[in-house]
């Protein structure tokens, strides 16, 4: 069974995504990058934000939910980027490098497919 991570933006998660409900909505109905788990059980192990702009906060925060899930033998297997990082963050590039070289998991970069065409618009 795979065993998901899904990181967003500190600041989409905080005042946009409330809840990051589309990335939730995407697994339960397997939409959007999350459509390659179809038919097949799948575990959230977290929602994780980036740790705020510039996202230097993310590899410590990586190790710290792995820290945490140990004791309990729980691995998160697959970590997702949320469009947020991936689409719409002016330091994802670096983010997203930072993640892949520290999560020792593979790394999808995407999550949800429902973006409106204007939502982090200013």
């Amino acid at each position: 069974m795979e065993k998901l991570l899904i990181i967003g933006c500190k600041r989409a998660m905080d005042d946009v995504c409330i809840g990051c409900s589309r990335c939730l909505v995407g697994l339960n109905r397997r939409e959007g990058s999350f459509s390659r788990y179809a038919g097949q059980e799948v575990e959230l192990m977290g929602l994780l934000n980036c740790g705020d702009c510039p996202g230097a906060a993310i590899v410590p925060r990586l190790a710290q939910v792995n820290l945490w899930n140990k004791p309990m033998g729980e691995q998160v297997t697959k970590v997702h980027i949320a469009p947020c990082i991936v689409d719409h963050c002016p330091y994802s590039e670096t983010l997203i490098k930072k993640i892949k070289a520290k999560a020792g998991v593979e790394v999808i970069e995407g999550a949800h497919p429902y973006i409106p065409e204007n939502i982090f618009a200013p």
